[in-house]
């Protein structure tokens, strides 16, 4: 059985990415000029959220680099100690929402440190795959098109991701810890 799911996760994307293309042939979609098409608008949207991510970016830096991440997980510290909540953990619940590639960094750190199955490792790598970069979303996609008023959706998104962050721990303290 296990063989089986390895073959068909091997042929997964290659059989799509194939099938997609000849799906649109057979229906007389002008597949290379459509891709074309979609180039050009990848293009021009990549070079208008180019002044939105560099502000993410600069905000992030401040963050870490004014010490407001170390402050926040000293605050925090005996409360998670007290749920049981490893500590190295909470600065990867805070860059999360913020920035993809950082709170994957952070992981890959933690990982290296504690090992892919520890207690820590699994945490992180669980919230890693249950939370989202809301805050990045927010700020690059909903400034690209132009949305001004983003409030609702960043109040469900940051929502989304304490919960997503809770129940990856709770999860994973249930079932390994």
């Amino acid at each position: 059985m296990l063989a089986w799911i390895n073959s068909i996760s091997a042929w997964a994307i290659p059989v799509i990415i194939a099938f997609i293309p000849l799906y649109a042939y057979t229906k007389k979609v002008p597949v290379y000029e459509s891709f074309v098409d979609g180039a050009k608008d990848g293009f021009s949207t990549a070079i208008s959220i180019i002044p939105h991510l560099v502000g993410m970016m600069v905000a992030i830096s401040v963050f870490r680099s004014s010490g407001a991440l170390e402050f926040m997980v000293g605050w925090t510290a005996p409360f998670l100690q007290w749920l049981g909540v490893p500590r190295e953990i909470l600065p990867l619940g805070i860059l999360r929402p913020l920035t993809g590639t950082g709170s994957l960094a952070y992981t890959t750190e933690l990982i290296r440190a504690y090992g892919p199955d520890s207690l820590v490792g699994r945490i992180a790598s669980t919230i890693q795959g249950s939370t989202d970069t809301t805050l990045y979303v927010l700020t690059v996609y909903f400034g690209a098109v132009g949305i001004r008023n983003g409030r609702y959706a960043l109040k469900v998104g940051l929502f989304s991701d304490v919960v997503g962050f809770i129940a990856a721990i709770a999860v994973c303290l249930f079932v390994f810890g």
